[in-house]
């Protein structure tokens, strides 16, 4: 059963890989059928020893009650789909627009401000989903390189690869985040401080000052002024849900245990709050509001349903075991040897291949390899969750961030290839993984 389990999964991956736009069938197909194998095979494909409060584990409906009551994390999906809902809202109230009229306005240069408003669209990823980033600072990115008659593409393709890059900071800034959270029982006060450290916000800011110092390189030449036109604010109450969810999420680290149901359904009942607001004070009819709902990104709740259940089969198995022990061997208990590993394949593996199913099969590895060699797991699993996430800058389909910036350019005019956006992405990438992990490594090691 061990061997059909990776035969599956491997296969799985494969058409993910291939065929992404279908990636959901796939990945959905694969959990059903492991569920199927398991009500066939009692205690053949979920043997981790666990029990459910409604069935036992002899029972055939265990597979089916195991999968959606222990596997499926209800609190991760809850928390992006209520951060999603407050980010839609949070973009639609122009916001964002106005804070980048006034970064524009106040710095001395046209290039300072491009920098400045990289930043800002790395801060505003944080909190927002970071096609959504892309698509709220694009307008203000190709405003400024017309006026002066400069390529957007560095412009552009900077607005993807820093909001991948900020969106690791913290807990809601993006799925992966999510599930290192749920994984290590981090809280949302955890990824500043940990364990008396400083955690992984601090190692992407260290990124973050690379990659504008990479930005600025390419702008500082630009020394006139331009102007961009305003517009006015619609709402500050979707800030203000923004502002309630970070607020409440690091109170509720303060009173719970891990990253319990409260956040979840914290952030759940403030998406709510913003959607009845979006109905009512703004009197939207019910296709705005249907325009609105469908719009956010639920292709990736079903696809982590589907990859919690896979991966679920593949640690209960003990698959996960053997590749941590795997992973030993090659680097012979060598600690920088492992950091230096974990850290590369997960740039290169994420530069081409979506990087939730990979951190979700390879959290457990790094933890478990982290034991072995007698260390603070720490170290290999924020090494991880850098390089997974940084990496998906290196390339175009690294990232859907990336797949949009490109679509923008192209419609503008100004289509980058492969060999172009890699020019810009990959030193970029390799600098600010670089920073954050030499700052990692000499906090943590």
């Amino acid at each position: 059963m061990k061997y059909f389990i990776l035969g599956l999964a491997v296969l799985m991956y494969l058409l993910v890989i291939i065929f992404q736009d279908k990636k959901v069938w796939f990945t959905t197909a694969a959990a059903v059928i492991l569920v199927a194998a398991g009500i066939i095979f009692p205690g053949a494909v979920f043997a981790a020893g666990q029990t459910s409060a409604v069935v036992s584990e002899s029972s055939r409906l265990y597979p089916v009650v195991h999968a959606f009551a222990q596997l499926i994390n209800w609190n991760v999906l809850m928390i992006y789909v209520g951060a999603m809902t407050i980010a839609a809202l949070f973009l639609y109230s122009k916001v964002p627009a106005l804070i980048a009229d006034v970064i524009v306005s106040s710095c001395r240069s046209t290039g300072v401000a491009v920098v400045m408003i990289l930043a800002l669209t790395g801060f505003i990823s944080i909190f927002v989903e970071n096609v959504a980033t892309v698509l709220v600072m694009a307008p203000i990115a190709m405003s400024i390189s017309k006026k002066l008659k400069i390529n957007p593409v560095p412009f552009m393709i900077g607005l993807a690869v820093m909001s991948n890059l900020e969106g690791t900071a913290t807990l809601v800034g993006d799925p992966p985040s999510m599930i290192f959270a749920s994984y290590s029982g981090y809280t949302f006060n955890d990824f500043f401080v940990s364990q008396g450290k400083i955690s992984i916000f601090f190692f992407i800011q260290a990124g973050l000052l690379a990659g504008c110092l990479f930005f600025y390189c390419f702008f500082a030449k630009y020394k006139d002024k331009s102007v961009v036109e305003k517009e006015p604010v619609i709402s500050w109450v979707p800030f203000t849900l923004l502002l309630a969810m970070i607020l409440g999420l690091a109170v509720i680290s303060f009173f719970s245990d891990g990253l319990t149901y409260a956040s979840g359904v914290y952030v759940m009942a403030l998406g709510i709050i913003g959607l009845l607001w979006y109905i009512f004070c703004q009197k939207k009819n019910a296709a705005e509001v249907k325009e609105l709902v469908f719009g956010l990104d639920w292709e990736t709740i079903f696809f982590l349903m589907g990859i919690f259940v896979v991966v679920g089969a593949i640690s209960e198995a003990g698959l996960l075991q053997d590749l941590a022990n795997l992973m030993a061997r090659a680097t012979n208990g060598n600690v920088l040897a492992g950091f230096v590993l974990i850290l590369a394949v997960s740039i290169i593996i994420s530069g081409f291949v979506d990087n939730v199913p990979y951190i979700i099969v390879m959290l457990p590895v790094a933890g478990n390899l982290a034991a072995q060699m007698n260390i603070n797991s720490e170290l290999f699993m924020f090494a991880l969750l850098i390089g997974s996430c940084l990496g998906g800058n290196l390339t175009p389909y690294g990232a859907s961030a990336n797949v949009v910036a490109m679509g923008i350019l192209k419609d503008e005019g100004h289509p980058v290839n492969f060999t172009g956006f890699l020019k810009i992405a990959a030193p970029f990438t390799v600098l600010t993984t670089a920073a954050a992990a030499v700052f990692l490594w000499f906090v943590w090691a």
